[in-house]
């Protein structure tokens, strides 16, 4: 019997693995999709992924990222972060470092799908596979949280919706580019000399070529023609009830989701992934939601006010010419998210 299967084979269920093998642990990663995996996203690598990944002996290329730049039609605030750069790096070339990595450290990583999921006693069985625990990092949508009556209902907020594309052009900023209007956020990031990833967050279900109109400025720089399919991802808000059941353990998307808005997704997954090895080790998987709210707080609060504040209408068409007349307090928050 192994120590821990691990369900799902993104970057939560990579870094998992990662984590569980450096601390001696049997693991195994159940993920049917070939590797690299795309999936929609900004992009961004924050400084702190970039220091935890590089603890992880995990390297990854793209393109340095000195800071946040946030833009509406007139106004525009820049803040860099004070240590490490960020990166901005293709979801693909992160997908195919953490697998490099964990092929390294010799974890399997076979193709099945998780489904059903047994619990007995000291053990839980799932495709096959008996281990002492399982992690669920099965994505924004986890059938396995779902399965285990662990999702929440949503809430009466606005669904929000997330939308990618790439265009063949070199990056004009080494700084993530914010562009607000008024019902959606425009996020630049270059990802390579020659490639920019451009993603939209929004409320509004409509195609992304009408999502784009909405930042003339924007669309203007861009080529006509993307480099890109489009990916789509949504509705992102995810509550959840709990983070274990018995056994199983929730990581990354599946543990809960407040908002893409400020780009943190991958540090706090590989945060939380090392917070669930300490408590398999320990064999206390009751710690676990409690140690995943405690390194989840800065990004929720954060995360939580500034989506507060985009859904006030007179509050939100404040919030650049506020970080432009207030520069110490956008680089102290930008700062507190790197």
């Amino acid at each position: 019997m192994i120590d821990l299967l691990v369900a799902g084979g993104g970057p939560a269920g990579l870094a998992t693995a990662i984590h569980a093998a450096r601390a001696g642990l049997r693991v195994v990663v159940a993920e049917p999709r070939p590797s690299p995996i795309d999936k929609a996203c900004g992009e961004g690598l924050m400084p702190a992924a970039v220091a935890a990944l590089a603890d992880l002996g995990v390297t990854v290329e793209g393109h340095p990222l000195r800071g946040i730049r946030y833009l509406d039609a007139r106004h525009r605030a820049e803040a860099h972060f004070h240590a490490l750069p960020g990166r901005g790096v293709r979801r693909t070339d992160l997908h195919a470092a953490l697998s490099h990595r964990v092929a390294e450290l010799g974890v399997p990583v076979l193709p099945l799908r998780v489904e059903a999921v047994r619990q007995e006693g000291d053990r839980v069985t799932a495709a096959g596979i008996t281990a002492r625990y399982l992690a669920a990092a099965d994505g924004l949508h986890s059938p396995i949280r779902r399965a285990l009556d662990l999702a929440a209902p949503p809430d009466r907020r606005p669904a929000r919706y997330g939308l990618r594309r790439h265009f063949a052009l070199a990056p004009w900023s080494d700084c993530v580019e914010v562009h607000w209007s008024a019902r959606a956020e425009a996020y630049v990031t270059p990802v390579g000399p020659d490639l920019v990833g451009v993603a939209l967050l929004t409320g509004d279900r409509a195609p992304y070529e009408h999502q784009l109109a909405a930042f003339p400025q924007l669309a203007r720089r861009l080529p006509r023609a993307a480099a890109s399919a489009t990916r789509g991802a949504g509705p992102l808000r995810q509550r959840v009830r709990g983070r274990v059941a018995g056994r199983v353990l929730l990581v990354g998307d599946a543990a809960g989701y407040v908002d893409a808005l400020t780009g943190e997704g991958i540090a706090m997954a590989l945060g939380t992934a090392a917070e669930l090895v300490r408590c398999v080790r320990a064999d206390r998987p009751q710690d676990y939601d409690r140690l995943w709210l405690r390194a989840s707080r800065r990004y929720r609060l954060l995360t939580g006010a500034l989506l507060w504040l985009r859904a006030q209408p007179r509050l939100a068409p404040r919030i650049v010419p506020t970080a432009a007349r207030f520069p110490a307090l956008f680089a102290a928050t930008v700062n507190q998210l790197g």
